[in-house]
Parts: structure tokens; C-alpha cells; sequence
């Protein structure tokens, strides 16, 4: 017998957290909608982590799918091979569209998705012989990755500040739709409308319209704005600006997209086609990591034309393994009419959280569409006073789901100027049932009603 003490003192993790100071509980297994930890607790996962496990955890038709991937090819370099695994998963979503986007280059995350398509929009302006093309406009409380390029684009001030001087500043910000603090009184919809569409035509001016490749929106804003749905008519007109200008109209779904807010594609309710579109999130389900650029006829045609060629590539891109996993995501969605429950399960779970928690004193807004809600915390309802970003209200609320009420939230900061201001998302997977909806708003009120206090007054919003 050994006589080697064993230590009973914890060992210090050698992952860099998020938090040097705190680690994070341990999950030990995943099944369906919950998070098992290594000390017995099962956390609801009513986020998804960050909107991302669509179908649950653990599907056995997603598992079987990835081992046959594995026993035919784990890798092979994209730029030089194909694999049965990615022309599916392409022809899948160009499908999808009935051929409105019709080439896909598939990626390792929705940040490289947005790398990408920075790259295909400067590329299709250098193949048309528009050199001075370089510049985009996005907006201001926007997210669209944490790579340098996607982080440029990004309009997230608390995300974007230290490396500020090391970004590429090709990227203007505008004003984003968020009716809940910037509709002013008396104004109308199409009025609101109006009125940012001609800062963004305003915007084309102060920088040359001749300089800008395109304009980068999120079809629905994710964590950092909060689940804001454009209202009617908003990308419609704003992709009349764009063509006014000959710019391309690039939507990024990497939150919204692959059928998180109720159909396949979130522009497919808003009634425009983007010239490029990203996805990610829905896209794998968090099976495998995985993105995709879409591009549009438009494009295509000026590279048909040209090069022939995207220049453009990466170690890991058009991945079999990630790819197989995706389509079966897709096929697991479609089979089993996700997207329908999604919408469905969607607005009960709207109503619900309204019923719930519209009467807090702290509650400002509940917004969202599809399985994307999002609870925005104010300190004084009356005027949308927004809580002290040094008071962490948010993450208050997600540590205490996680440690008091078995729930996993996302919280979110800087809703209100890049620093302030509050959120609580909620992204669960798209086969929750009505059960569950009321299991999740039980215990997301309760963990705001622990740290903000209860509801006084039954009343709706």
C-alpha cells in the first residue's frame, strides 16, 4: 500500500474563466433541457447557454449521426477537398431559401461567420472594380463576434473599449430599433421608421456613399440589445437605403436565425432578402461549433464573372464532422416541426412572463418573438431609470437561478448606453412544452423577485 498522502485541498483550476475569483459549477452530464453538476443539482437550461442547444442535450439522433461521420472522414482540408457532409449541409440551406441565397461557406463559429462576410463584401466590390468600397455601418448596441473584425462592426461599447485602438475603424454606428427608449411621444411607427432610415441616409452621406461596402444588421437584436423584433417595415426600408447606394444588405442571424424566432429564417417575416446572411447558433445546436456565410445571387453572379474564386479560407472550414452534426440538427427541427413549437411555445411563453412579472416595480419591458424573451430591469418603471452597471443586477439574478432556484439565464449589461442597464434573457429549446414554459417563468420571477423583491400589484403590461 502506498504510503503517498493524498491532499484533500481543492485543486486550483487551470482554466482561465470568466471570473479568476469564482469557478463556475461543474457540469458533469446533459440531458434534454437540464444541466447536471458534479454535486447533484439540475439546472434547468432555460438560455440554451447562449441561445445555442436547440433541441436539448444529448439527442441520440445527433450522436448516431456524428459517429457514422466519424467512421467515413473525421477531416480533410476544405480548399482543396469536399465531403458529402458539407454539400449537404450547403444545398440544405440554400434549399431552405428556395434558392434566394445560393452558395454557402461554412465556418467554426458565427464570429468567423462574420470574418467572412466582411471579406466577401470587400471582395465583390474589388471584382466590380469599386476599390474605394472599404467601410461599413452597423449600430450602436449591436454584437456580431469577439474577433477583431466582427468586433469592429460591433457596436457593444463595454466589449469594444479596450481594444478600441487596435480595431480597424472602417465601421460607423447608427442608431438601433429599440421602440421601448427611443420612440418619442406622439410618434407613429412608420414615423419612427422614417426617422431612422434617414440617419442612416444621413450616415451614407457623412462618410461617402461611394465608400461603403454595406450595412450589417442583426434581423432581431440578441443578448446585448434584448430580443428586440424589428418593428414592421423597418429592414424594408433601410435595404432601400442600401440599394440607393449600391451598398450590400447583410443580416446576421447567428442569434436569430435557423428557426430561434419562430420560421427558418427570421427575414422571412420581415419581408426583405439580405445580399449575405450568417447563421451559427441554431445552426449546430452546440453539437459541434459551427457558422455559415450565405451569399446571395447577386454576389455569386460577380464572382461567377471574376475570380471564380473566395479569397478566403480557414484550417477548419467546411468541417464533416460539424457539418453532419448540423444537418441532422436541421433534419431532428424538421421532422419534429420545431420551428412551429417554437412560434407556438413562443408567444405562450410571452403571455406568461407578462402575466408573471409584467407588474414588478423593476420590470421596464418584456419583449422578444419566437423562443428569444428578454426582461429588461429598470430602478424606476416611470422614468426606465436604469440600475448602476456597479449594482450587477443582472448577474445578481443569474447567480441566484443558478444557486437558489436550478435555473440557467442569460443576463445581459449595457442596454441602455453600451455601459448601463439590465436584462434577463430566456432562450430555451425549441420542443419545450407548455409545462415547462411555466416551469421556466416560475423560476426566472423567482430569481428576480429574490435579489429585486416580489411583484406587489397583479397587473399586465
Amino acid at each position: 500500500m502506498s504510503s503517498r498522502t493524498i491532499s484533500t485541498e481543492a485543486v486550483p483550476s487551470s482554466v482561465l474563466h470568466a471570473s479568476l475569483s469564482i469557478d463556475p459549477p461543474n457540469i458533469v452530464r446533459a440531458q434534454g433541457h437540464y444541466l447536471h453538476t458534479s454535486t447533484g443539482t439540475a439546472i434547468y437550461d432555460a438560455s440554451n447557454g447562449a441561445a445555442v442547444s436547440c433541441i436539448g442535450h444529448n439527442h441520440p439522433r445527433v450522436k448516431l449521426a456524428m459517429q457514422q461521420q466519424l467512421d467515413a472522414v473525421e477531416y480533410c482540408f476544405a480548399p482543396h477537398f469536399t465531403t458529402p457532409a458539407y454539400e449537404k449541409l450547403a444545398k440544405f440551406l440554400v434549399d431552405s431559401t428556395n434558392g434566394k441565397m445560393q452558395k454557402v461557406f461554412v465556418t467554426g463559429s458565427g464570429s468567423e461567420a462574420i470574418e467572412a462576410t466582411i471579406k466577401m463584401a470587400r471582395q465583390y466590390y474589388v471584382e466590380k472594380g469599386e476599390l474605394q468600397r472599404t467601410k461599413f455601418i452597423a449600430r450602436d448596441r449591436s454584437y456580431h463576434g469577439n474577433t477583431f473584425g466582427a468586433l469592429d462592426v460591433s457596436g457593444h461599447k463595454a466589449r469594444r473599449t479596450i481594444y478600441e485602438p487596435m480595431l480597424g475603424g472602417n465601421t460607423s454606428h447608427i442608431s438601433p430599433c429599440y421602440p421601448y427608449r427611443d420612440l418619442r411621444w406622439g410618434e407613429t411607427t412608420p414615423q419612427y421608421v422614417e426617422r431612422l432610415a434617414q440617419e442612416l441616409e444621413d450616415e451614407f452621406q457623412r462618410v461617402g456613399p461611394e465608400t461603403v461596402c454595406g450595412v450589417v444588421f442583426e434581423t432581431m437584436a440578441g443578448l446585448t440589445l434584448g430580443a428586440v423584433a424589428s418593428v414592421p417595415g423597418y429592414l424594408k426600408k433601410m435595404k432601400e437605403v442600401c440599394e440607393r447606394h449600391g451598398a450590400l444588405f447583410i443580416l446576421d442571424e447567428v442569434f436569430a436565425g435557423m428557426g430561434r424566432t419562430g420560421s427558418l429564417h427570421a427575414w422571412e417575416q420581415e419581408d426583405v432578402i439580405p445580399d449575405l446572411q450568417t447563421v451559427a447558433k441554431g445552426l449546430g445546436a452546440g453539437y459541434v461549433p459551427i457558422g455559415a456565410l450565405m451569399v446571395g445571387k447577386k454576389v455569386v453572379d460577380v464572382l461567377d464573372r471574376g475570380t471564380k474564386a473566395f479569397v478566403h479560407f480557414q484550417t477548419y472550414h467546411g468541417h464533416p464532422l460539424a457539418c453532419a452534426a448540423a444537418y441532422e440538427v436541421q433534419q431532428v427541427i424538421q421532422d419534429q416541426g420545431l420551428v412551429e413549437n417554437c412560434k407556438r411555445m413562443g408567444e405562450y411563453l410571452g403571455e406568461a412572463l407578462r402575466a408573471r412579472l409584467g407588474a414588478h416595480p423593476n420590470v421596464g419591458d418584456i419583449r422578444g418573438r419566437g423562443l428569444a424573451w428578454a426582461i429588461e430591469l429598470v430602478k424606476d418603471r416611470n422614468t426606465k431609470e436604469p440600475f448602476p452597471v456597479k449594482q450587477k443586477v443582472a448577474p445578481t439574478i443569474h447567480a441566484a437561478g443558478l444557486q437558489k432556484f436550478e435555473i440557467a439565464v442569460l443576463p445581459g449589461g449595457g442596454v441602455v448606453d453600451g455601459v448601463n442597464g439590465d436584462l434577463v434573457v430566456l432562450a430555451p429549446a425549441y420542443d419545450v412544452n407548455r409545462e415547462e414554459v411555466d416551469l421556466i417563468v416560475h423560476r426566472a420571477a423567482k430569481s428576480i423577485e429574490h435579489v429585486l423583491g416580489p411583484t406587489t400589484v397583479a397587473a399586465k403590461l
